[in-house]
């Protein structure tokens, strides 16, 4: 194959063989097993696996423990206020009685929520309100937590318009808070150049140190100290998220940082923790962060519901938004009825957070001890299946917070040589992402693969019913992706 000049070259051979490379992954697949392995679960009627521990348009398979506790209570009649109770008493024996917590039915749900009553202008009042702006790190995901407002400076205002643009103009404008704007905040360390077939800026954070970081967000906070009034962040811990630099606890040192320049100036600290665990992942208490949001079926193992976690003052503004602080049926605790009734989870919703939180407040290891395995699988068949000069540029991170382990690449790029092609988040909302396409094409559900980092992680018909690693079908994901790396670095002129 053609060795080629310039990076948006190989890009563009890429996207002529897109057809090839797909083709050559359906091969791939019937080769390694992957195909074999297909049928049989589709005689099950299981339908496929995956690398990933669930997305949005694909849950995983519910835990038998999840199962039984939400049939045992689908058949009792439970006012949903009892349930919501429960979580957050669940929580104030973990994090302790300062904590409190508000279920809602998605993340993104949750976002709104905690952005719409602690960061959003208040709109009461004759004549105009004013305008407010939160900071939110140039990092992975931005279109997520850093699409609530209006992004400034204006260079960024296209940064997100190609992200999620199904829903057309209310894709963008139905989540943007009136009078709202957003900090959109580089970070020291990172590298934003020009990467994939549709060759936009990719988030790579391998080199962000977080102490470097603090007179950045200091000098943005002060810069716009009379309109400041949150900060917000992924929650994530590894290297390929630019939270890898950490203390001595591994508390990822930036998350600190961020939390100590928002309360400097009185405001809160407003963590993305969708595919992380409560519990287990991102610990307020040494973050010092306000409050948390999580997306519980994505790493969790719950059924569709989406969690808030925060300090008890700031979370009376998020419980008042849902309508769980406040009299109704004469008690104090009630269910719903509030400006964000919308975002109400269900009773199988609520059902399915309490077994899935039980477990990680109380058996941990049922969900860590598989992340150890896989771990494990996927070191030994890189180590085997990737040329090792490209490998060198490679690291594997284990995240338990997660239930993931981070493949990343970024420095196969080192040293200005080609590397491994790294597709952006705009290949993977246009269909060009080759890294997540062509699992697509093997049969199997891909994972996040963006920005030269993939985070595989267990969940979609990788675990038995009870929760336990399947060793050999974690081997045919892991082997499949490795195959679709190779056949891609083939067209994109980097090895024979």
């Amino acid at each position: 194959m053609a060795k080629f000049k310039y990076k948006t070259q190989m890009y563009q051979n890429l996207y002529a063989n897109i057809k090839n490379i797909y083709s050559e992954c359906a091969q791939a697949a019937k080769e390694i097993g992957i195909a074999d392995e297909l049928v049989k679960l589709k005689e099950e009627g299981r339908g496929t696996f995956g690398l990933t521990g669930g997305v949005s348009g694909c849950p995983a398979p519910l835990r038998d423990d999840v199962l039984a506790f939400s049939e045992k209570e689908a058949k009792s009649v439970k006012g949903l206020a009892g349930y919501v109770e429960e979580i957050r008493y669940m929580v104030k024996d973990f994090y302790g009685s300062d904590y409190d917590a508000c279920p809602v039915n998605t993340c993104e749900a949750g976002i709104n929520v905690c952005y719409t009553s602690m960061f959003m202008p208040p709109v009461m009042g004759a004549g105009d309100t004013y305008r407010a702006r939160y900071i939110a790190p140039y990092e992975k995901h931005f279109h997520h937590q850093g699409g609530y407002g209006r992004p400034f400076p204006p260079k960024y205002k296209d940064i997100i318009a190609n992200r999620g643009c199904t829903a057309g103009e209310l894709g963008m404008q139905g989540k943007r808070q009136p009078m709202l704007d957003v900090l959109v905040t580089k970070l020291e360390g990172a590298d934003y150049s020009n990467h994939g077939i549709q060759y936009f800026p990719a988030t790579m954070l391998s080199g962000v140190k977080g102490e470097a970081n603090r007179a950045v967000f200091e000098e943005q906070a002060a810069r716009h100290a009379t309109m400041f009034s949150g900060i917000t962040s992924i929650g994530y811990d590894t290297p390929g998220y630019g939270y890898g630099d950490k203390d001595a606890d591994g508390t990822p040192i930036l998350q600190k940082v961020l939390a100590d320049v928002a309360h400097k100036y009185d405001v809160p600290y407003v963590v993305d923790a969708a595919w992380c665990l409560p519990f287990v992942g991102h610990d307020i208490r040494k973050t010092g962060a306000d409050a948390i949001v999580y997306s519980l079926d994505k790493a969790s193992a719950s059924s569709i519901c989406g969690m808030i976690i925060g300090k008890e003052d700031i979370m009376v503004n998020a419980r008042r938004a849902m309508g769980f602080h406040g009299n109704r049926y004469g008690s104090l605790s009630s269910y719903g009825k509030a400006v964000s009734v919308a975002f109400d989870p269900g009773k199988e919703g609520l059902c399915g957070a309490i077994a899935a939180m039980r477990v990680l407040k109380d058996k941990p290891e049922i969900m860590t001890k598989p992340v150890d395995a896989m771990y494990d699988i996927i070191v030994e068949e890189f180590k085997k299946g990737i040329a090792p000069e490209l490998l060198k540029g490679f690291t594997f991170t284990k995240t338990y917070g997660s239930c993931a382990c981070e493949i990343n690449y970024e420095h196969t790029w080192d040293n200005g040589q080609m590397g491994i092609p790294i597709f952006s988040i705009e290949d993977m909302y246009g269909g060009t992402n080759i890294f997540q396409e062509g699992i697509g094409a093997m049969g199997m559900i891909p994972t996040i693969a963006y920005d030269g980092n993939i985070y595989v992680s267990t969940g979609l018909n990788t675990l038995d019913d009870t929760g336990a690693l399947i060793p050999e079908r974690m081997r045919l994901a892991i082997r499949g992706l490795i195959a679709l790396i190779n056949i891609t670095c083939k067209y994109a002129g980097i090895m024979d």
